[in-house]
């Protein structure tokens, strides 16, 4: 079963077109990238998947709810997570966890999903710090938490690990990849070309609102006789 279905998918600005008629299926616990170079329409893709935009034209489907005509039933099985998030900076982490986790459960089942937070974080002690004193990098590992701590069926990821050193987001790539091998389907953007290769299991580019190529990364390697994803980015944009 698919869990993403974009068929046709256009979304204008008056007389502009940021994406292009695009089609891409996602199927249940797949992690399926979206690349591209910027202003490809990657970000405007996924704010529409959020139901943060309105679609221009053509049709998404959401674990087979349709986006347009039931955008309130989509955000009950979705997370979504901005490059630019940010939690409120007066809580601590372990409070904010707390406060996201009231929207979903009551009583135990909301300290259920604290603790699942507290584990994805793995912030030690400094879950009990004020946000205000985390450093980027453990600020978006508390937003991963609050991203994945509900276990949504769908996790829209935009630039996933912004703002982490290597260990931080090979640490993150992996609970990512634990959470999709438990059921939920990963949709994410990044620019770290590496880090793409490593998690996903198709990636689609888009280039001028236009998805391009689309495959696995092997078999996208392969087509373009490329040695990694960067290569083979290069060569479709430069086309």
């Amino acid at each position: 079963m698919f869990s993403v279905e974009v068929n046709n998918l256009v979304k204008s600005y008056g007389s502009f077109q940021a994406v292009k008629g695009i089609s891409f299926n996602v199927r249940e616990g797949e992690v399926y990238g979206l690349i591209g170079p910027n202003g490809a329409g990657k970000t405007t893709t996924l704010r529409i998947l959020s139901t943060l935009l309105e679609i221009t034209g053509g049709e998404v489907k959401i674990q087979g709810i349709d986006l347009k005509a039931r955008p309130d039933e989509v955000r009950k099985v979705i997370s979504y997570l901005p490059e630019d998030a940010g939690a409120y900076k007066h809580l601590r982490g372990r409070e904010y966890l707390k406060f996201i986790a009231q929207f979903f459960a009551q009583g135990q089942e909301a300290e259920d999903l604290v603790s699942r937070g507290m584990e994805i974080a793995n912030l030690g002690d400094r879950i009990d710090d004020k946000v205000e004193a985390y450093s980027k990098g453990m600020a978006r590992r508390l937003l991963v938490a609050r991203a994945l701590m509900i276990r949504p069926k769908l996790a829209i990821l935009d630039e996933l690990t912004s703002g982490l050193d290597v260990l931080n987001a090979q640490e993150i790539r992996r609970v990512v990849k634990s959470y999709a091998s438990q059921g939920t389907t990963m949709l994410l953007s990044s620019h770290n070309m590496l880090e793409v290769e490593l998690l996903c299991d198709r990636i689609a580019l888009i280039n001028d609102g236009k998805i391009v190529a689309e495959g696995t990364p092997n078999e996208l390697k392969e087509k373009y006789g490329a040695n990694n994803i960067e290569e083979v980015f290069v060569r479709v944009v430069r086309e």
